[in-house]
């Protein structure tokens, strides 16, 4: 229910991770029987944690990692990987950049013209490793690319900005063609990023396969405070997933809700599936995997920006390898380690057998969640509080 903010003028409460929490369920099931698995067009994807494009995140071995754990990285061909044929002299100046000068350094590295065959090329060697490639490109380069990287043998196309719309109004000409776009494409397409019931309805229309939800939320971003638009999480979730029920319903296709950002620990992936995501796509915690390429830090897609950057470079330091912390044994108390793990054993309790019985969990606004009955915790700065 909206309330008013001021004379004439309404807003509606939203929410976010750290205010709901999950009811369990009449009955429990083996978390060994839960089929955590989604479908992302005709592909299926045995996990449904996605890791960004984001260049602190996802390169090639990465993302061959990630495949091989039946996950799906995502990598940024408008980033570091494409612009230079050694990324790792650049990354290792990033890393080893002072605060004060990281973002300044972050825009000079971003002025190099992205080469047109390391395209291919990274996708190439994504898929020698033996695992799906997914790559991600923002709607003005997305036709040319998404060309380059089918003829690479890439197996899913991101289309990605800060926020994406069906329709664009500018002076300067028209833009990317999402039902051409669509036409020539063989492969699943993902579109992003929206927040809205109304917004989710009009971007199905592009014929995407599935649809990222969330502006603002990640560790690196600093849209909200810049812009000043977001929503909180579990409530754009539960709008998306309401929009995707409609839209099914009316056209017999399901498009699959992927919450993009916000999660730190299993706790917030899960609730995220149980406000109705198929998927999730994460980058702060897998930044902190040995395997990364940000050696420890991570920085948001549009800190580079030369006009607005809306993104920082913040140090997540390493806490263990991408095994570690996507599918176990977990070597941490904090709920950072093990995300598959903790999704089973949440649908479990929560007596769900599948991603789509997971959406029908009851939730509870609970805005004291994650400080009630934890004073020892928060103290000693453990478990919870750190």
């Amino acid at each position: 229910m909206a309330e008013y903010i001021g004379i004439e003028r309404k807003a509606r409460r939203a929410y976010g991770f750290d205010e709901v929490a999950l009811v369990p369920g009449l009955v429990a099931v083996d978390q060994d029987d839960v089929d955590i698995s989604f479908q992302l067009g005709s592909l299926k994807v045995p996990v449904p944690i996605m890791a960004s494009a984001m260049d602190g995140v996802v390169d090639v071995k990465f993302a061959v990692a990630m495949g091989k754990m039946g996950g799906l990285a995502v990598l940024n061909l408008e980033g570091i990987q494409t612009r230079y044929e050694n990324p790792d002299e650049v990354l290792d100046r990033i890393s080893h950049a002072s605060p004060e000068e990281a973002t300044s350094l972050l825009q000079k590295f971003y002025q190099e013209p992205i080469k047109e065959k390391l395209v291919g090329q990274r996708i190439q060697e994504i898929k020698k490793g033996g695992s799906l490639a997914a790559v991600s490109a923002i709607p003005q380069r997305a036709e040319r690319f998404a060309e380059l990287a089918q003829e690479a043998g890439v197996d899913v196309f991101v289309v990605q900005a800060t926020v994406v719309t069906r329709k664009y109004s500018s002076s300067k000409g028209a833009m990317l063609d999402f039902g051409k776009l669509r036409k020539t494409l063989k492969v699943p397409l993902i579109v992003g990023n929206t927040v809205s019931y109304e917004g989710c309805l009009d971007l199905f229309e592009t014929g995407a396969d599935g649809l990222l939800v969330g502006v603002g939320p990640g560790a690196a971003c600093t849209t909200r405070g810049v812009i000043g638009v977001g929503v909180p999480m579990v409530t754009t979730t539960c709008d998306a997933a309401a929009a995707r029920d409609a839209y099914y319903k009316q056209t017999g296709k399901y498009v699959a809700i992927i919450s993009d950002g916000g999660m730190r620990v299993g706790g917030d992936v899960c609730k995220a599936f149980a406000a109705g995501a198929d998927a999730v796509m994460i980058g702060s915690p897998f930044a902190r995997s040995k395997e990364a390429p940000g050696r420890g830090f991570h920085w948001g897609m549009a800190t580079s920006n030369r006009n607005l950057p809306r993104g920082t470079r913040v140090q997540v330091g390493v806490s263990g390898s991408l095994e570690e912390i996507l599918v176990g044994p977990a070597t941490q108390d904090d709920g950072s380690h093990n995300l598959v793990g903790a999704l089973r054993n949440s649908m479990g309790v929560c007596g769900a057998h599948n991603i789509r019985e997971m959406h029908r969990t009851e939730m509870v606004i609970a805005p004291s969640i994650q400080h009630e009955g934890k004073l020892l915790q928060k103290s000693q700065k453990v478990g919870m509080a750190r």
